[in-house]
């Protein structure tokens, strides 16, 4: 019988990164999780022996689970940075031994895992899956086997699971496992369970009756009254935790078992990430490999002319006219393809006059990467020229490769090569050869990427908008923006004070001193000392998550406190020290902004994200007081108003709402006044802010459960507010309905500027997953038009600047706001620039409303 083995990627990375002591190499990059995943790898591979094997691994995004329950594992910490820093090593090392590796957006590992093993058991494998997850006890069976590693001081020791197993422990069958998760709850995932129903309890209930279905069934015959009548008020939490806790073993994952045979490979790649990282206990199996591998790499019909002169290097152009020219830069040089015909550059030679001559005349294309690898060798006069005329005779693999697949994680030139060719290549190799077959593999992705963009209709998204707004980003990141040191500190030093003063009141009115920023202290404190209500108590202590709390402060100003601590140490640790460190040698802070990262197009930021910058607070709005332009300059902030509710107008063509729009009412005072049926000049305050909350919400497929809890009403009250918003706007149910639909039979949904989306949830077997998909297809159209929209005024304000021989300049994009740069004499000048570039970026049948200040900081400005 064949055999599968799945693995827990980031279950056994964990586990080997807290069961191994600190490692680091010579270069202080630490190496603990790697050597323990290896450790843990190899023992298995050599256990098991398997026919099929694959990894499963976390994306860094939302899941399913977050959209049924939006604090789903909110109490978790973040990773730490030791471990976060060895995670893509050990990704590469996988991916280099030819490992198959299992992530798909809106699902856990757990899920995937949970699929593939129901798919291996239909087909007659045994399966043995390996992690430290204990909710996958849910799935053990016959013939899948869990098996649970602990690794302690380096060693690894498991216990293997199967039903009888699950049985013998828990006392319950694996079927069973997660009815009793559902009930207790679950502080590690944030999973609530039913108020008052414990460990204790819930074993009791289902042992009983063994379901949760047959528990409400049986729901009277309880005896005691607070677990019944608990139980009876929260039936729909008990069933919204099952499913928060219950794997989908039906995800929508395309893997084929050819994909996932056990051909183990020990690749030069994989041999050179080793001995980066210092591990030698594992060279030694890549060592006895290296030549076969070698072997198995055929280059012999390319070709590598070395160039030794700068006239030999320009010369390479002449007579050349509308040829493909591929760059490589690698650390000891480079290699340039021109069509069929390669070249090796030495890294002393200065290529920047042969880029700029590609770029700037004739009509020959250069493919890169990164378009930064084309923008770092330009001189500061080509930056002048409008955005198009830079980057008319550029390609950027990465910008197209985007385009045509949003849902990737992460786009390197490996992995497009291998993906789109079949090429196994490593971009950083020293050898020109292996350079050279690159940069064919370069030409050929563009080729496959121009039919393909053009197939899909983004090639004018590719050039008109993503390649020119590649250049704003890159001078943005250049620029950076000023940073105030002294106020910064200052900052710091008040938020210090306030901590230290806010720590003594709280050890005062606790009556000891204790951790406050522990969840399990701060649980003893507040429940059993102080004897607040609490929800319940689960084996790692009580939940204090913000939402546990924040429904405490109101009747406990002990909680308010608490609060406010977590609040300062928060702005302190995350913004106050942590912007301090990203302070350059000229005193700005130069982000990096990512436009390969989000599904629906949007711009994201980071180290450090910068459109993180706290506003809901008076205190993190301060922040921004730190922000300053250089001497001699303001700022000018511009943020569009409502955009998203305007381009919902457009789209929708609802009358009522485009109506709205251009006699310029006020949109939440109509939604308040059709919501709650009462003329427009009596609505109060309340049924404004309600009115705002829905229409905000109705973008994102938001439920009657979500806006309840929201708003603070009923489902039922919700339901109506709902029913009366689309009664109200006829045309926005039309038109939300049409992209459900759409999306159902494309498998995509589409902005304005035909920007694709992929919507494979709704091809999913799970409810709750499908719903997830409805309200990405109702949500992705009018979000990605709305950072469409953006990046359109981007570039032409940025061009309007160079035309104008103006210095101003775009410093920060945050979704719908840019902050900018104004020379004082230019003031007038630039502010009528920015509010008509961003107002006309696009004809929508209602306008585009820009709110736009300036300011002596970006408090100010805002």
């Amino acid at each position: 019988m064949e055999k599968l083995l799945l693995i827990d990627g980031n279950s056994i990375m964990n586990r080997a990164f807290y069961g191994v002591p600190d490692l680091t190499n010579v270069n202080g990059i630490h190496t603990n999780a790697v050597y323990g995943f290896l450790n843990i790898l190899f023992r298995f591979l050599d256990e098991e022996n398997p026919d099929y094997l694959a990894i499963a691994f976390d994306l860094h995004a939302p899941t399913f689970r977050h959209k049924l329950f939006e604090a789903y594992k909110g109490t978790r910490k973040g990773m730490p940075d030791e471990l976060r820093q060895q995670v893509p090593y050990i990704k590469n090392l996988v991916k280099e031994m030819n490992i198959k590796t299992l992530e798909l957006e809106g699902y856990e590992a757990d899920d995937l895992l949970g699929t593939m093993a129901k798919r291996a058991q239909s087909m007659g494998m045994e399966v043995s899956l390996l992690s430290g997850d204990r909710d996958l006890l849910q799935i053990a069976d016959e013939h899948i086997k869990i098996r649970v590693p602990k690794t302690i001081k380096g060693q690894t020791t498991v216990e293997d699971y199967y039903p009888a197993d699950v049985f013998a422990k828990y006392n319950v069958t694996p079927a069973e496992f997660i009815q009793l998760k559902a009930l207790m709850g679950d502080s590690s995932d944030n999973i609530p369970g039913v108020p008052k129903v414990g460990e204790k309890t819930a074993s009791e209930l289902v042992i009983k009756y063994h379901s949760l279905d047959k528990i409400y069934e049986c729901v009277d015959e309880i005896s005691k009254d607070s677990i019944r009548n608990s139980l009876k008020e929260n039936k729909d939490l008990a069933y919204l935790c099952l499913k928060l806790a219950t794997i989908e073993t039906n995800a929508p994952i395309d893997v084929s078992f050819d994909e996932l045979k056990n051909e183990l490979t020990y690749s030069e790649g994989g041999y050179n990430i080793l001995q980066e990282l210092g591990l030698r206990t594992y060279l030694k199996k890549f060592e006895d490999n290296m030549s076969k591998i070698k072997n198995d790499v055929s280059l012999d019909n390319l070709s590598v002319t070395e160039i030794e002169s700068t006239d030999a290097l320009m010369s390479l152009l002449d007579g050349i006219k509308g040829a493909s020219v591929s760059l490589v830069k690698g650390t000891f040089g480079s290699v340039i393809g021109i069509d069929d015909k390669f070249y090796k550059i030495s890294f002393m030679m200065n290529i920047n006059p042969f880029v700029r001559k590609v770029l700037f005349e004739g009509e020959n294309k250069l493919i890169v990467f990164k378009a930064s690898d084309a923008y770092e060798m330009l001189e500061d006069e080509d930056f002048k020229k409008q955005s198009k005329e830079i980057v008319k005779n550029l390609y950027a693999l990465d910008l197209a490769a985007y385009l045509l697949n949003p849902l990737n994680n992460s786009y390197t030139a490996e992995s497009l090569l291998s993906d789109y060719l079949g090429l196994t290549v490593r971009s950083d190799s020293l050898d020109a050869k292996e350079q050279a077959l690159v940069a064919y593999g370069f030409k050929e992705l563009k080729k496959n990427f121009d039919e393909r963009l053009n197939e899909t209709e983004q090639f004018k998204l590719y050039t008109d908008i993503e390649l020119p707004l590649s250049l704003v980003l890159f001078e943005m990141e250049k620029t950076g923006i000023l940073v105030d040191r002294a106020g910064l500190k200052k900052y710091e030093e008040d938020l210090s004070v306030s901590i230290d003063e806010l720590e003594k009141k709280i050890y005062e009115e606790a009556g000891e001193e204790f951790n406050i920023l522990s969840p399990k202290q701060l649980g003893v404190i507040l429940f059993e000392k102080m004897n607040m209500p609490s929800s319940k108590k689960t084996k790692t202590g009580y939940s204090t998550s913000a939402d546990v709390l924040e429904k405490l402060a109101a009747d406990y100003p002990f909680v308010s406190n608490i609060l406010e601590y977590r609040t300062l140490t928060k702005l302190k640790s995350t913004y106050a020290v942590g912007l301090a460190s990203a302070i350059g040698s000229d005193g700005r802070i130069h982000s990096h902004f990512l436009q390969t990262v989000t599904a629906t197009g949007r711009i994201s930021s980071a180290e450090p994200n910068l459109q993180n910058i706290p506003v809901r607070t008076d205190l993190g709005r301060q922040l921004r007081k730190v922000f300053i332009p250089k001497d001699n300059c303001i700022f000018a902030d511009a943020d569009y108003s409502q955009i998203e509710l305007r381009i919902l107008a457009h789209l929708s063509n609802d009358t009522t709402l485009i109506d709205a729009f251009n006699s310029d009412k006020d949109i939440h005072a109509v939604t308040a006044s059709k919501v709650f049926n009462v003329p427009i000049d009596e609505v109060t305050s309340a049924q404004r802010r309600a009115a705002k909350v829905v229409n905000f919400g109705i973008i994102y497929g938001m439920s009657s459960f979500s806006l309840g809890q929201d708003l603070e009403i009923t489902r039922k009250d919700a339901e109506k507010y709902i029913k009366e918003y689309f009664e109200g706007y006829p045309g926005i149910r039309k038109y939300l309905d049409t992209c459900v639909e759409s999306a159902k039979e494309k498998g995509y949904s589409l902005t304005a500027f035909l920007r694709r989306r992929p919507i494979p949830e709704l091809k999913a077997s799970q409810f709750m997953q499908r719903e997830f998909g409805k309200r990405v297809a109702m949500n992705a159209p009018i979000q990605g038009t709305a950072a469409d929209i953006m990046k359109i005024a981007m570039i032409n304000v940025r061009d309007a600047l160079k035309k104008n021989g103006l210095s101003s300049e775009i410093l920060i994009q945050v979704h719908d706001e840019l902050l900018l740069e104004i020379k004082n004499d230019e003031k007038d000048e630039v502010v009528k620039i920015l509010q008509t570039e961003m107002e006309n970026a696009y004809k929508l049948s209602v306008p585009l409303s820009v709110d736009l200040n300036v300011g002596e900081n970006w408090y100010e400005a805002k």
